[in-house]
């Protein structure tokens, strides 16, 4: 498998653009013929307008889809029956320029909660976009800087497997982000033939491990989204694209992760030796959300304590004679704890902390269970960002 420029537009029948006036911008992603969608949502309780439509839609439809259209400024969530009207006569917007009908279209939000979208704008900016439109490796990086809110750089990713299968995806996401997809966007496009079932059960099963295991702030929002439109133009095994949707799906995240607001480093968490997959999860999840770990890594201090609290308090079954801690950043490795006895923080500890990557590798020692993880440090910046978010 290799990877690949492009984006979205690294897979053939896929058009794009996207615009910005100020921090209010626009996409549309299209299949050239009719495409084959899935989608997969946030699990907060408040769901936002576009994500109701997008649903009712790819159910109306059966996953047989025309494209997307995605605004970056206002999440249009909490906002009522004038926010469901908002988003369908966005997609009745597109729809009318295409020749089809509004539920052939979905829709998909990001920015701030609880204001209503300024349809003139929106309007306006699907006349600008739709002449604009491309097949280009230019056109990824429109929708990708369009979709952006706090993002510091635009997010995309392309793979070409060894048959020829391609994947390819945008994403934005810088805060607000936790476990269970926290405020970010997805979007992946394919040329597999798959049914929209198996597509939809690939998509859940890659989402798992990439975008549900990244953490920033431990908030989850109400507008996220991860989308996959295939254009069904390539046979494949259901394996074989499951291991290039995992492959966009985790670079993406961790590009997501290390965008975090205010963020100055990546952390990369692995938990081994649990008894199930589930406690994997819990430490590893844990240990990244932890405000204590991430300010340690801030700092670069070495407060191996702090790592070991966090596991101890995830609820996942733990013996403490048993576990062994590592630190790394691709370069050297510390062992901190070795089967239960605690070592002293060493140079190299406190060097490792200091990197712009630092992985953390808990062994619980009692199974065979392992999971990843990422997210990033917190820092002064990140109280900044949100202290001034809508100001």
């Amino acid at each position: 498998m290799k990877p690949l420029n492009g984006g979205i537009c690294a897979v053939d029948g896929i058009r794009a653009w996207g615009v910005r006036d100020g921090r209010n911008g626009l996409a549309i992603i299209l299949a050239e013929e009719e495409g084959c969608a899935a989608a997969v949502y946030t699990r907060n309780r408040i769901i936002a307008a576009p994500l109701i439509v997008t649903r009712r839609h790819l159910e109306t439809q059966k996953g047989r889809i025309k494209g997307i259209v995605v605004n970056s400024g206002n999440a249009n969530a909490y906002t009522g029956k004038r926010g469901i009207e908002d988003a369908e006569r966005i997609c009745d917007l597109l729809a009318e320029r295409l020749g089809c009908s509004g539920s052939e279209i979905l829709v998909a939000s990001t920015g701030i909660i609880g204001r209503p979208l300024q349809m003139d704008l929106i309007t306006e900016q699907i006349e600008k976009v739709l002449p604009l439109l491309r097949s280009e490796s230019r056109a990824s990086e429109r929708v990708a800087s369009a979709i952006m809110t706090t993002d510091t750089y635009p997010k995309e990713y392309a793979v070409e497997t060894d048959q020829g299968l391609r994947v390819g995806g945008v994403a934005k996401g810088s805060g607000m982000i936790a476990p269970d997809m926290g405020t970010m966007l997805a979007f992946i496009t394919t040329d597999a033939k798959l049914p929209p079932e198996t597509m939809h059960e690939c998509l859940k099963r890659s989402v798992d491990e990439s975008f549900n295991m990244i953490v920033v702030d431990g908030d989850t929002s109400t507008n996220d989204m991860a989308v996959l439109i295939s254009t069904g133009e390539r046979e494949c095994r259901e394996e074989t694209f499951q291991e290039a949707l995992d492959t966009v799906s985790i670079e993406l995240a961790k590009m997501i992760a290390r965008d975090g607001e205010g963020a100055t480093k990546l952390i990369e968490v692995t938990t081994t030796g649990a008894k199930t997959r589930s406690d994997a999860k819990r430490v590893t999840k844990t240990i990244i959300t932890s405000p204590l770990v991430k300010t340690a890594v801030f700092g670069g201090d070495p407060n191996w304590g702090r790592i070991i609290a966090a596991a101890g308090r995830s609820k996942a079954e733990i013996n403490p004679e048993r576990i062994t801690l590592q630190l790394s950043d691709n370069k050297k490795d510390a062992v901190i704890i070795e089967n239960g006895r605690a070592e002293r923080a060493t140079d190299e500890a406190a060097s490792i902390m200091k990197s712009e990557t630092v992985k953390i590798h808990i062994d619980l020692g009692i199974g065979r269970e392992s999971a990843t993880g990422w997210g990033c440090d917190l820092s002064y910046d990140y109280v900044r960002i949100n202290a001034e978010y809508t100001t």
